[in-house]
């Protein structure tokens, strides 16, 4: 079911993803102002991937302060579905101490798939957002998930300079147990700057990849994440020391992308990775190649 929202009072609407004819379908939608849900016909080149795909779009650009915007989405079982954006979510400045708020609350049904996979949060000078992802699984459920933020406008000088910025990501197997819990909080409360604590970095991700139907696409990423990573932190040599010293001018001192892969849940079901990087269009490199297996499921690329 889907819910969307306005600026100010919470209205509840419906959408759901279900099975018509053998073909997954969008049965129930509903939305307003300020938000839309474009559900095109046909995505990428594959006429027989069985698969919907829901856009969402903002008539402002972006989400004013003191917005409210609650996302609700069933998908069923054996239904495929992949949500996302048509460009970043910017976050404009805040008005006062208002805050600018985003809810999603998803099921996804036994042998379903959900693809969660917007482009990032960009929240501009002074701007307070916080931002909550349920979602509630079965264990033969299949989710992937994208959750990212960039340092803001970085063409504008703006590098993160926003006040303050938190998500919130659960996942529950039926009857609420918890499987998944996260959270990440970055403010100018903390004594040192967002700036000076994210230093050269200008964005950071997590992808959440869980089910059994996607395990060949764990086991792939976490052998790219150590592939990528392997020797990046190891202690020098006494030879690489001294090149390291006499050419300190030309050696970078932080890798310009780092990726960490981790499991959870019974027997390692899911995989989380989480990624910090010197520039936005780096970690769209890293999605599109490490998401590229999606596309018989889905029909297309993410991130293409």
């Amino acid at each position: 079911m889907i819910t969307s929202l306005w600026t100010g009072l919470l209205h509840n609407k419906a959408k759901a993803v279900e099975k018509v004819e053998e073909k997954s379908t969008v049965t129930r939608c509903f939305c307003k102002y300020p938000l839309k849900f474009i559900i095109p016909k046909k995505v990428g080149c594959s006429s027989k991937t069985d698969a919907v795909w829901i856009y969402t779009l903002s008539y402002g650009g972006g989400i004013v302060s003191g917005d409210c915007i609650s996302v609700g989405l069933s998908v069923g079982d054996g239904c495929t579905a992949a949500m996302t954006t048509q460009a970043s979510t910017k976050v404009y400045k805040s008005v006062g101490s208002k805050c600018s708020e985003q809810i999603l609350e998803a099921g996804i049904g036994r042998d379903a798939l959900l693809a969660f996979i917007p482009d990032p949060v960009t929240c501009y000078s002074t701007a307070r957002y916080s931002q909550k992802q349920v979602f509630r699984v079965f264990p033969e459920s299949n989710l992937v998930v994208v959750d990212w933020v960039t340092s803001g406008r970085h063409e504008s000088g703006e590098k993160w300079d926003f006040e303050s910025y938190k998500s919130i990501n659960h996942i529950y197997l039926k009857d609420d147990d918890p499987l998944f819990i996260d959270s990440v909080l970055l403010d100018q409360m903390s004594g040192k700057s967002i700036s000076d604590r994210m230093q050269d970095y200008q964005a950071i991700a997590m992808v959440i990849i869980l089910g059994p139907k996607l395990k060949h696409i764990q086991d792939l990423l976490r052998a790219e994440v150590k592939q990528m990573m392997s020797g990046k932190f190891h202690s020098p040599t006494v030879n690489q020391r001294y090149q390291m010293t006499t050419e300190s001018k030309h050696v970078q001192s932080k890798p310009a992308l780092l990726a960490s892969c981790s499991s959870f849940g019974p027997k390692g079901i899911g995989v989380v990775v989480r990624i910090a990087a010197t520039t936005t269009e780096s970690i769209y490199v890293f999605l599109r190649h490490n998401l590229a297996s999606l596309e018989p499921f889905l029909g297309a690329q993410p991130y293409r």
